[in-house]
Order: C-alpha cells, then structure tokens, then sequence
C-alpha cells in the first residue's frame, strides 16, 4: 500500500530547503560582513575627510588666533577674518563651526542664528576638556532636537613656535547621519537583491531538485512494483552519475528477483506438488510449535481441516500434551506413535520430528512426518499372535505324543490293551501337526505369490451340487454318527460356468460345510443356496449352530482365530481353515463373509465373479 508523503516530507521539499537555507546562511554571512566594512570604511573616510578639514582649518586659523593672543595692532581684524572663513566653511556637511581663544571665549560662529554668543565664555565642555588635556577630542553626538547622530571634533591649537603655546580650539560639528542613511540605503538594497537571489534560487533550486527527486520517483515506483510481484517495469537511465547507476543496478535487480521469484515459485509448485501427493502427513510449525503448513495427507490422517489447524499447537493436534513437550521434541526429536482417527476409524501414526533451523543454529520451527502405520502394527500384532498360535498349536499335540511316547517307554508297549491305543493316538496328533504344517505352508505360498491357480471353466452349479450330496452322505458315516442332521438345497436349476481352480473351490465348499456341521446341533438343518446375479454368483451356506458373537464376526477369517477355542480344539480345528478360504476366494476376484446371530445361527457368503457365455461361443 502506497503511503502518502507529506508536503513537508518530501525529498523535493527537503533538497529546496537545504539550498535555501545555505543561500540564505551565505547572504546572511556575506552581508552581515559587507554591511559592517561599509559602516566601518564610509564612516572612516568621514572622520579622515572632517580630519583634514580641521587640519585644514586649524592651519588657517592659527595665525588670526596668534594676533589675537598677542594682542598687537593689525590691518587685520581677526574676529571678522575668523567669521567670514567660518562662514565660507559651513558647507559639505558641517552643521556647525566654533572657534574659542585660550580663555575659551568665542571668536566666532558659523550658524547665523547663534551670532550672539560671539564675545562669550563658551560653556561647551569638551572644549573646557581640550583646554584641560591639550588633545583632540572627537566623539559622536545625538542632536536633541532633531536626534540625528553628529560627528563632533574639538581641535586644540597651538602656537608654532619653539614653545608651544595654547592659542585656542576649534569645534566642528558635522552630520553623520547621512553616512548611515547611506549605510541603510545599501543595506536596503542588498537585502532587495538577497531576496531577488533568494525567489531565483527557489526556482533554480525546485529545478534541480526535480531533476534529482524525479529518477528517485521512477525508482520508488519501481521497486515497489518489484515489492508487489511485478517485474515488467524497466527504469529510464538519465546519465551515467551516481543515479544513473543506481538505475542500471535496480533494473539488473528486477530482472534478477524476476528470475529468483520464478524459480521460488517453480519450487514452491514442485513442493506443494509433492505436499499434496505424498502419502506421508507433513506438518511444519513455527519455533513455537504453532502449525503454520499442512499438507492434505495429515489433514486426512489428523481427521481436520486446514483451517482448523493452522496456527494450532502441534502437540495438542496430535494429542500428545500429556506424553511430550515441546522442548524435549527440541532437545532429542524422538519418534513416536500417536493414535488418531481417519473417518471415523483409529489408525495409528508414526510422528518424526526434525528442526528448521538456520547456518547460525537459530531454531525457527520444526517438520512433522506423521506416517500410517496401522497396517504395519497390524501385522506386527499379527506376526507375535501367530509366533503364539504357532507355538500353542503345536505344543499341545507335543506334549501329548510326549506323554504317550514315555508312557510306552515306561513299558505300556508290553500292554496289548494300552499300546495300540497310545500309539493311535500319538498317529493321530501327528496327522494333526501335518495338516497343520500343510495349511501354514499353503498360507505361506499364498503371501509370497507362490500359489497359483489352475483355472479351468467349470459349471458351479453341478460343483455345488456334488459337495452338497457328498456331505449328505457323510453325515450317515461313523464319522457323524449320533448326529441327525439335515442338508438342503436352493440351487439353481441351470448351469453356471466360471472360471476358477475347481480343487481349490471345493477345499473352501468342505471348509465351510465342515464347520457348518461341527457346530450345528443334533438334528439342525444346513441350508446350501445359489444365486446368480448381473456379474456374481452368490453361494451361501446357513446352519443353526450357537452362533457367532457380533463383535467376532471380523475376526473368524484371522489365522488362529477361534470363538470358542476349547471346542473347536476338541473338534479337531486348527483355526486355519477360514484363513486360507479368505485367500482362495480373494485369489480368484470373489469376497467371502459371514452373518451371524448369537444362538440362532451363521451364514457364510461366497462370492465369485461371473461372466455369462453365449451359445455361440460354444460352438
């Protein structure tokens, strides 16, 4: 924003001043010195020209004041020689002229009007003085009538000869007054022409200062559009003085911010570029842990808006007030997790800290990488509860060989009753710990990408049907004896072909059949259905079992997992079986889930992508 300058403000007006001031100092100095020489000199040649007028007249007078002292008789009347020179005397100035002899009784007078003191003791007392000390005495006088200054010289004269003798004194009046009309006259006339001088240096100066101000404009104007972010503008450069140069650096200076600013801008896009794509949260805050940057990611992961977190602290975004300070994050810049909630589900982050700070070591803020790690923590859970389950699984059937292995040791082998028992038993818990063995390295090919499928197009409707009558009749056999159950189908009555890896898709068909008759009751029904849809086919598997409680529905197809683990450990269970389903299925593009309610029953749920085939394409 633009501010506005003062009149008084102004560089113009200060330049203007500047030159004014010193003129006007220079007049002042200069004047004040003329004035007082002119005082000094005019008033000087006045006192020598009435100095050489009374020497004048002092040399032409002595010798009518010798006659007159010595009193002899003369052709000559020397009072009315004395008053005639001092009649023709009066003029250039003298206002008046006396001459007294050495009684200091007048002689005569130039004024006409003072005629009458002629022949009388004058009372002057600079003329008594001159009597006294025998020296001339001039000095200046302020006339009380009209109070003009005069110039007033008392001369004593003397007799010529080898003893001088005073014979009288001459006093001489002048007007000094004119000399000082004089003096103002100049003085007037040069504060007239330091006026003059001063309204032309006005303009000369207010000329020169345009000339100076006006590139300083164009630069101010420049490089606030510089400020602003424009870098079009180009300065005009009036010579090659010291702002013609100071033009050239500023219009090298645009071009350079211009080039530095495009770069910045380039790289500030690659960063909000890579901000916005990383899958990382970054936060970046001041020195004081306020947040001042958040990229979209953290925004997801922290389950806020932009706005919301700007200018927060870290540590309360994070909800972390409670566990670490702000100085310690300083100090040491431990990683950490923090529990968050991206929509509505938690999720658990991994916070690193790093410092921004500067070459001198000033700390001005601190990055946050806040990185997801759920999925990783999950399957580190996964990895330990596995390493348990492994462990558990195996070791029961262990111990019991152990058992059985020191009891036909101890010599039960010798019993033809307990041997061939012990040693069933023993074979059986080894098939277990096999089958076992087999599923985790089935599970094991799966993860690695090792376990592929041999696809084959197969009707899905007869497949479905030949599990459901083969488990019809095994829950006849031995294996199932004392249980009544009964299977029902709700099958299509037309063939649907799929392409899928037959053997792997009845391995999850007997899975869930298994199960379904394990945990059914005596006499419950197991209900198989098949529904075809626009691009799936649907199979579900109902019985009327105990149940699967609601907050374990998410867990059955997790390795090991078991919802009662006694009885399924009784029943032979290895809590592998819905894990591997899970893969099969997913392997083949298809979805597999269950629904269940506590006491009453569960439905599993296979579905498996379908793409009608035409007649013709059978031909």
């Amino acid at each position: 924003m633009k501010k506005k300058i003062r009149f008084y403000q102004s560089i113009n007006t200060k330049i203007v001043f500047v030159i004014v001031l010193l003129l006007v100092f220079a007049l002042q100095l200069i004047g004040a010195n003329f004035i007082t020489q002119i005082e000094r000199q005019l008033i000087a040649n006045f006192q020598e020209d009435r100095q050489v007028q009374m020497s004048f007249l002092e040399s032409t007078i002595l010798p009518y004041l010798e006659i007159e002292e010595s009193g002899e008789q003369s052709e000559v009347d020397p009072e009315q020689e004395i008053g005639d020179l001092l009649t023709e005397f009066s003029g250039s100035g003298i206002t008046d002229l006396q001459v007294v002899d050495s009684e200091l009784i007048v002689l005569g007078t130039s004024d006409t009007t003072q005629q009458n003191i002629v022949g009388q003791l004058s009372d002057d007392v600079d003329l008594r003085q001159a009597q006294i000390t025998e020296n001339s005495i001039p000095r200046q006088v302020i006339d009380q009538v009209t109070q003009n200054r005069r110039w007033k010289m008392v001369e004593p004269v003397f007799s010529s000869g080898e003893e001088s003798q005073f014979l009288g004194a001459i006093l001489m009046e002048s007007n000094i007054e004119s000399v000082y009309t004089q003096i103002s006259q100049i003085t007037l006339i040069f504060l007239q022409s330091s006026a003059v001088a001063i309204v032309l240096s006005l303009i000369l100066a207010n000329m020169v200062s345009r000339a100076l101000t006006k590139p300083i404009k164009e630069m101010q104007i420049q490089t606030r559009q510089i400020a602003e972010g424009d870098y079009s503008g180009t300065l005009k450069v009036y010579g090659e003085d010291e702002l013609g140069q100071l033009a050239g650096s500023i219009n090298d200076l645009s071009d350079d911010v211009a080039d530095a600013q495009e770069l910045i801008d380039a790289e500030r896009r690659r960063l909000d570029s890579v901000l916005t794509h990383m899958t990382d949260g970054v936060v970046a805050t001041d020195r004081r842990g306020k947040i001042m940057i958040i990229n979209e990611m953290a925004q997801l992961m922290l389950d806020r808006t932009q706005e919301d977190a700007l200018g927060q602290n870290l540590l309360s975004v994070l909800d972390i007030e409670e566990e670490i300070t702000l100085r310690r994050i300083l100090e040491k810049q431990d990683e950490m997790l923090v529990n968050s909630k991206q929509n509505g589900i938690p999720i658990i982050l991994r916070a690193s800290f790093s410092l921004i700070q500067r070459e001198s070591g000033f700390i001005s803020g601190i990055v946050c990488v806040l990185h997801d790690v759920t999925e990783q923590e999950r399957i580190e859970e996964e990895r330990k509860q596995f390493v348990s389950n492994v462990s558990h699984e195996l070791r029961t059937p262990l111990t019991s060989m152990r058992s059985y292995i020191e009891a036909l040791a101890d010599g039960a082998w010798q019993d033809p009753d307990l041997a061939p028992r012990f040693l069933e038993v023993t074979q059986n818990e080894t098939d277990r710990m096999i089958r076992m063995i087999q599923d985790l390295l089935h599970l094991s090919r799966i993860d690695s990408g090792k376990s592929s499928l041999n696809l084959e197009i197969v009707d899905l409707t007869e497949m479905l049907d030949h599990v459901l009558n083969r488990f019809d009749m095994l829950i006849h056999s031995a294996e199932y004896e004392g249980k009544n159950h009964q299977i029902k189908k709700d099958i299509l009555q037309e063939s649907v072909f799929v392409e899928v890896d037959p053997d792997r898709i009845i391995q999850v068909l007997d899975n869930i059949m298994n199960n379904a008759i394990k945990y059914s009751p005596d006499g419950g029904t197991i209900i198989g259905k098949m529904e075809k849809r626009a691009d799936t086919v649907l199979i579900s598997i109902r019985d009327e079992g105990m149940g699967i409680p609601k907050s374990d529905i998410s867990k059955i197809f997790s390795r090991f997992y078991r919802v009662d683990r006694a009885r399924s450990r009784a029943m032979g269970g290895s809590g592998l079986g819905l894990a591997i389903s899970k893969e099969v299925v997913e392997q083949h593009g298809g979805r597999i889930w269950a629904e269940s309610t506590e006491g009453k029953g569960t439905t599993f749920y296979l579905s498996l992508p379908y793409v009608p085939y035409e007649e013709e394409e059978w031909e």
